[in-house]
């Protein structure tokens, strides 16, 4: 909201977490009803039997790039609403984050002022036809419960309308006394509940990321490669890699080694040809690296047999399980994803992206439309929050916060780590945030 300006305050570089701050209409809006569909469908033109743990079972799919390009086309059968079951992982404490997540999960985080993190993947799986989806958290998980109730019907649609968006606590059992020690024991801990539902794929999800994909076609190139496991991939420039965990592959796209934030001759040994996953030359000359985005297909009956029996007590996908499956000799699959991403991870990361989705002329990221906008523009909002003549500079404004006149919110002083949640605000990287709930009173300087 960097370039609204009300006539009675300055907001400069500013992220304001609930629009009814703002005299002025946000042009921001993320639907999770149609703004990432319009693939068109076409017939299946090959017949494949799957190579799974104990079973064959029969799908349809049609050739295509395993890229995530903007011209390929699905043909799933079944088709992902029977087939996929979607697992969102809400991620630990969101240490990084607080004061963000003081008092909410980290996927209930806000996002450009109208939405949650939780409706990035929430809305490219039901763009992607994925209508049964899990969301898995331990952490402050009221606030996202009550977003996910009010924002998704409790009938979604999809195969037979058995659609569904649902929140899994972590709880304790005579069996299992333990809270979710990591990603994979969440979803170990739930494997009762999805092993019950008819499905080939589960498709495993990070609460906390930003960007937009068309699952389908992840799903499909799970089903073409004949994979047991397909890991989304980025690819990286040397400078960015150093800061991510990085995969090799062979020339089938198949994943052989594992290397966690690797430097100096190791980081030279981890270039691969990404040319195999779809980029054209020049591109895969400037990104000779692929890093994992955390995101995953699992096959059904691969995922019971990996978290029951071979690797029991593995806690991390990452760094755990996927290693672990490449080493017993499972079809480990990379998938390329050369789009607009992001991890919300941290304050700066929070910040930086929602200042990227207000650029002009073209955001960082967009899934918005036209009429939105004009929608969001006849609706108006409530000027609430923020008083008179004051002046807010590269902050960050939680829900409910209210700002006295003449405050001056600019940190002149360029103090980057501060904690000063009695009155009312915390800074991190040299970013001011106004904690949710918070007063601050006329006349006060940050």
């Amino acid at each position: 909201v960097g370039s609204l300006k009300p006539p009675h305050f300055i907001v400069s570089s500013a992220i304001v977490t609930d629009r009814k701050h703002l005299r002025s209409p946000s042009s921001l809006s993320f639907s999770s009803s149609s703004t990432l569909s319009g693939d068109n469908k076409i017939p299946s033109a090959s017949f494949l039997t799957r190579r799974r743990i104990g079973t064959r079972v029969p799908v349809t799919v049609c050739p295509k790039s395993v890229s995530d390009s903007k011209n390929s086309q699905t043909c799933l059968d079944p088709d992902a609403s029977q087939s996929v079951l979607g697992i969102i992982l809400g991620g630990g404490a969101g240490t990084r984050l607080y004061p963000l997540t003081k008092k909410r999960a980290k996927p209930a985080v806000p996002l450009g002022a109208n939405y949650r993190l939780i409706d990035i993947p929430v809305s490219n799986c039901l763009n992607s036809n994925i209508s049964k989806i899990y969301v898995l958290t331990q952490f402050n998980s009221a606030s996202l419960n009550r977003h996910l109730s009010r924002a998704y019907a409790s009938n979604m649609g999809g195969y037979k309308n058995e659609g569904f968006v649902e929140v899994l606590a972590a709880q304790q059992s005579p069996e299992n006394p333990n809270w979710f020690q990591g990603t994979a024991d969440a979803v170990r801990q739930y494997l009762w509940l999805f092993e019950e539902h008819n499905v080939l794929e589960f498709l495993i999800l990070a609460g906390d990321h930003l960007y937009r994909m068309d699952y389908e076609r992840f799903i499909q190139a799970h089903r073409e490669t004949d994979a047991d496991i397909t890991v989304a991939a980025l690819p990286m420039d040397e400078k960015r890699a150093t800061s991510f965990g990085l995969m090799k592959i062979d020339e089938e796209g198949r994943i052989i080694e594992f290397a966690e934030k690797p430097k100096g001759e190791q980081l030279k040994a981890m270039k691969v040809d990404t040319t195999i996953l779809g980029l054209d030359e020049e591109r895969a000359k400037e990104m000779p690296y692929i890093a994992s985005m955390g995101i995953y297909v699992v096959s059904k009956d691969v995922m019971l047999s990996l978290l029951k029996d071979k690797f029991p007590g593995a806690n991390d996908f990452g760094s755990e399980v996927i290693p672990g499956a490449t080493s017993i000799g499972l079809r480990v699959q990379a998938y390329l994803y050369d789009g607009y991403w992001e991890d919300i991870g941290t304050i700066e990361a929070f910040y930086n992206a929602n200042l990227g989705i207000t650029k002009k002329p073209v955001p960082d990221f967009s899934i918005d439309t036209d009429a939105d906008r004009i929608l969001l523009a006849a609706k108006g909002s409530v000027p609430i929050g923020i008083g008179k003549n004051t002046h807010i500079k590269r902050a960050i404004i939680d829900k409910n916060a209210r700002i006295g006149d003449n405050v001056k919110i600019i940190n002149s002083d360029n103090i980057q780590e501060a904690a000063r949640e009695t009155e009312g605000y915390f800074i991190k990287s040299g970013i001011v945030t106004v904690i949710k709930d918070a007063l601050i009173p006329s006349g006060s300087i940050i």
